[in-house]
């Protein structure tokens, strides 16, 4: 199970600034849905808008989404891309700039899912969105070898649970999936929610109790394998790509299913940057480190 730790010289302020804007709105204000999901649809903005990329609004399998299409991508190849936000908030719009810019260092397009959110969409609409894109993409001629499932805290969860899901029923999985500071714990049984407690400049447990309220409703539980990836069975998994922030909550989310899968015989790629927050990709086009570890993404991809 490769690992590295990759020490940032500089960190920068964008994302933990942002983070730490919504974290004090959060705890002075009581935020409705409609606030909370505008708020988050600003995740975007520390990502530099990436060069030469061109985006469409489509319909996939009957899941909303935007395209990605770099300039020269191979678009027989193509990311399917989940979205973060606690399963509640968050979008293809906050997540598109993301999105384009794994899929640019792949050479390769993306679709960025607008699955249906929780509360008013409980456990399994989220992962069923996401085998019916999957499945709306082999329609179109996709490979699944050449489909990647690729999500963000919450979405890392989907991308790790669609092949899951797939797997359980029979049907072909992607050719691999990466998951970005995956959030997995429905349990919040995570040590690292206690020591990286004054570090990490969003996530509390307060608010992760609320967002696994809202995804679960009253029927799924919280050790569910499909909701809580730390209890699936990973045997016949494709090759796994995992980072986290050293200094984020969830940090040990990304370890303990890295160490897991790894157990049941998958190729497992892990990369834990010091000193970063959660899903510090979104600082893609601002530190060169994120770009480096996306550049090496796309190499891992096309190996």
């Amino acid at each position: 199970m490769p690992s590295s730790a990759t020490p940032t010289a500089v960190i920068p302020s964008a994302l933990r600034d942002l983070y730490l804007d919504w974290s004090g709105l959060m705890t002075s204000h009581e935020l409705d849905m409609r606030l909370f999901r505008s708020i988050f649809d600003e995740w975007h903005q520390p990502t530099v808008e990436p060069e030469d990329v061109t985006y469409k609004e489509e319909v996939v399998g009957g899941v909303p989404g935007i395209w990605a299409f770099p300039a020269g991508a191979d678009r027989s190849k193509v990311l399917l891309f989940t979205h973060g936000g606690g399963f509640a908030v968050g979008s293809a719009a906050s997540h598109r700039k993301l999105a384009a810019h794994v899929a640019k260092a792949a050479g390769v397009t993306a679709f960025v899912l607008d699955y249906r959110r929780a509360p008013e969409h409980p456990h399994p609409a989220q992962v069923e969105d996401g085998v019916a894109a999957f499945e709306g993409l082999r329609e179109r001629g996709i490979r699944p070898e050449d489909i990647t499932t690729i999500g963000d805290s919450a979405g890392g969860n989907l991308a790790i649970a669609i092949p899951l899901a797939l797997k359980e029923r029979g049907l072909p999985q992607p050719g691999h999936v990466i998951a970005f500071s995956p959030w997995l714990d429905m349990e919040n049984s995570g040590a690292t929610l206690v020591t990286n407690d004054d570090t990490d400049a969003l996530i509390t447990v307060p608010l992760l109790e609320g967002m696994i309220a809202g995804v679960l409703g009253e029927s799924t539980s919280p050790s569910a394998p499909l909701a809580n990836p730390l209890y699936a069975d990973f045997t016949g998994f494709p090759p796994l790509y995992l980072n986290a922030g050293s200094v984020e909550s969830l940090v040990d989310n990304a370890t303990r299913v890295a160490e897991r899968a790894s157990a049941a015989g998958v190729d497992v790629t892990v990369n834990i940057a010091e000193g970063q927050q959660h899903v510090y990709p979104f600082l893609a086009g601002r530190d060169s480190e994120v770009d480096a570890e996306l550049k090496a993404i796309g190499e891992w991809l096309r190996r």
